[in-house]
């Protein structure tokens, strides 16, 4: 998968200039990106501050976030329903890249790292 040139911070930073008023015309122009590119951002990230994105990213409690539309989900079924799609079909063609071993070898890792638990006998 290909790394994005662009760092979590920078992302944030370009999404709230457009929540203070800046055409997303003139973010594209200034940071050489496409309008599609700024939407998707926005469409994954917009509402987070860093923190929030930073801990969900180190808890590897998610794979991604599917946004809701404006308004709510039952609000606007066909769009949600479009980007659950769009996270179902990306997250598949991630997976299918691996192989299933070591798949299953990452999310047993993944669970296991999540915390220790001793168990303390009865006295």
């Amino acid at each position: 998968m290909r790394s994005s040139r662009y760092s979590d911070s920078q992302i944030l930073a370009i999404l709230k200039q457009n929540e203070q008023g800046v055409p997303v015309a003139d973010l594209c122009r200034e940071h050489g990106m496409s309008s599609a590119l700024f939407y998707k951002w926005r469409a994954k990230f917009g509402g987070m501050d860093a923190s929030m994105m930073k801990r969900l990213k180190e808890l590897e409690l998610i794979d991604d976030i599917v946004r809701e539309p404006l308004g709510s989900a039952y609000r606007d079924i066909d769009t949600t329903a479009r980007n659950i799609k769009q996270a179902l079909v990306s997250a598949l063609e991630s997976t299918e890249k691996v192989g299933l071993d070591k798949l299953l070898d990452q999310r047993y890792e993944r669970l296991m790292s999540y915390g220790n638990f001793i168990k303390e006998e009865a006295s």
